[in-house]
């Protein structure tokens, strides 16, 4: 996910503005609708912002002892994963849109048309990439329901090795 963020943010940006040899202003290769690669260079952007952080917290969550927090963290990625799917959706059929109705005079000799069509491609590939992420937390969460995961019992393993090394109490 990340590395596709980087992908459709390099394409665009780098080689998503062109302009006519008449031209002094650049234009966005997909049908000179700004929108369009502002859409795919903000969202690559967050989106590489956003797996980042989700990573971050992946590798942190072995160390999270509550069981609220630990619950919260994986319904927070189940909800980013779709939220994501459905933005790189739209960003897919906005994208491929905006392409199709591109005109071949605005870009005659075709400059950047191979970075388009990887920016389309890509965030084709990361509707898939987020759903099955989705699904993974999702399976995440209901291995925890089961599991030590969000067990109401769980004892961090730092505090277990201490309660064993206590000396035995009297009554």
């Amino acid at each position: 996910m990340v590395l596709f963020s980087i992908v459709i943010l390099g394409c665009v940006a780098n080689e998503g503005y062109i302009n006519r040899p008449e031209e002094v202003e650049e234009f966005c290769i997909f049908n000179r609708n700004h929108n369009a690669c502002n859409y795919a260079v903000s969202m690559a952007t967050l989106c590489f912002l956003c797996s980042t952080a989700f990573l971050a917290l992946d590798v942190y969550f072995p160390r999270i002892s509550s069981v609220k927090d630990r619950k919260k963290a994986v319904v927070a990625d189940i909800g980013v994963s779709v939220l994501w799917a459905l933005v790189w959706f739209v960003g897919f059929c906005f994208l491929a849109n905006q392409w199709q109705v591109s005109k071949q005079e605005d870009n005659p000799l075709d400059e950047g048309a191979d970075a388009a069509r990887a920016a389309i491609v890509f965030s084709f590939f990361s509707v898939f990439t987020w759903v099955s992420q989705c699904l993974l937390a999702v399976y995440r969460f209901k291995l925890g329901a089961d599991s030590a995961t969000f067990n109401q019992e769980y004892v961090d393993p730092n505090q277990q090795e201490a309660l064993d090394e206590a000396p035995p109490t009297e009554e």
